[in-house]
């Protein structure tokens, strides 16, 4: 099953209607990403926690990372860039994290609010090697513009 990013989009906005807290809304983000596709084996968000510090948030899967500094990993690359990162083998990412030995590939967005301000990251890792596309990053940037860019 792969996820329609359309149907999401809707199904998302009726479930956060009115919801400002942002970990409710990652929490809800998370299990609805999660269980919409079936290339995605863990599903979460690393909030800003302090200067350079990312912590875990909400997700669904196995165990993540506690904290990332944004000096190590796929997900510190993209909180340090702010630019979607897209890495089709994690393998081959310098400086790689494995938080679980069964990631082969991962998308990860940053997550920013109306006035520009990085709250977070949206990490996304699949049990596959090359699942994520130009699909993925248009239909879950629009998601995360939707739910925390208002």
């Amino acid at each position: 099953m792969r996820i329609d990013y359309a149907e999401m989009s809707k199904a998302i906005a009726a479930l956060v209607e009115g919801e400002t807290d942002e970990v409710a809304l990652m929490a809800t983000l998370a299990c609805e990403l999660h269980h919409a596709d079936d290339r995605f084996d863990w599903t979460g968000f690393y909030r800003v926690v302090g200067p350079e510090l990312l912590k875990i948030g909400p997700y669904q899967g196995g165990h993540g990372c506690l904290t990332i500094p944004f000096s190590r990993g796929v997900c510190g690359a993209c909180a340090r860039t702010g630019e979607v990162q897209l890495v089709p083998d994690v393998d081959a990412f310098p400086g790689h994290i494995a938080c679980a030995s069964s990631t082969r590939s991962e998308i990860v967005l940053p997550v920013r609010d109306g006035n520009g301000r990085l709250l977070a990251v949206l990490d996304i890792d699949s049990d596959q090697p090359d699942a994520f596309d130009d699909a993925d990053v248009a239909g879950l940037s629009a998601i995360l513009t939707m739910v925390f860019g208002r």
